[in-house]
């Protein structure tokens, strides 16, 4: 079957050897320089939150759990590169290694904060009426797609009272393109016995505006539903800053 065309996350390193040489602190005690830093970093983020700081001292305070680095240099680089907080943490990791200072320690430790944040945004929304707590869906969706390098499409399975009750990736793309099988994705609503969806993807471009092809494809998935007595709700598309309703602007 071929696909529909439509959508444009002195204590031993924790790895030996994964760090870049330059950015590694002498074996031992860490500097009083570097420790006073910390703690001064720590005592604004405990009076003030992560609103008292910038992207790159949250991201250094992130990366005081690599040991024997001195993380300023690493946060700034991985700013520099990505530009914001979110899209450091949701970079690849092929694309993390090419920056300097960044090793495999890195790496784990922003693809765990990466994995922390996804993991509660879901729980805010995971077997909750999603039509009465809309905000928190919009919040899970950014979340997990805005800062996304490539497309991915996602369906969110609804039971009779409109209770979430699955979240699974359809499909992932490139930075504008990802297939779409109106048929499997009726399928497995079946098989879930989900009586509405939800279809969200994401616009690397952060523009959600859509394609004459994402409104061609939703009409096929709204056709297909509607044939077995499934309800589409709405269909997101998530931007960087901003999301787009296919409901609210009359596609569905």
């Amino acid at each position: 079957m071929s696909p529909t065309r439509a959508f444009h996350e002195a204590p031993m390193p924790l790895f030996q050897g994964d760090e870049a040489t330059g950015s590694a602190l002498p074996v031992g005690k860490v500097p009083s320089y570097i420790k006073d830093h910390r703690q001064r970093l720590r005592a604004r983020f405990m009076e003030g939150g992560a609103a008292a700081m910038p992207d790159y001292e949250l991201l250094e305070m992130v990366l005081f759990a690599v040991p024997r680095q001195d993380t300023k240099p690493i946060a700034r680089a991985l700013i520099d590169t990505f530009g914001d907080f979110g899209r450091v943490i949701s970079a690849r990791p092929e694309r993390l290694r090419a920056v300097n200072g960044v090793g495999e320690a890195v790496i784990v430790q922003l693809k765990l904060v990466e994995a922390a944040a996804h993991r509660l945004a879901r729980a805010k929304v995971m077997n909750r009426a999603v039509l009465s707590s809309w905000a928190q869906l919009l919040d899970y969706c950014h979340t997990s797609m805005s800062h996304r390098e490539t497309e991915q499409f996602r369906i969110l399975y609804l039971d009779r009272k409109n209770v979430l009750i699955a979240d699974e990736e359809q499909a992932r793309g490139t930075v504008d393109h990802v297939p779409v099988y109106p048929r499997e994705v009726v399928k497995r609503a079946l098989e879930l016995n989900a009586s509405a969806l939800i279809l969200v993807h994401n616009h690397p471009s952060g523009d959600p505006t859509p394609s004459e092809q994402d409104i061609a494809v939703t009409a096929q998935i709204r056709e297909a539903a509607d044939v077995m007595g499934i309800v589409l709700h709405d269909h997101l598309i998530i931007g960087k800053s901003r999301e787009l309703s296919f409901r609210s602007e009359g596609y569905v």
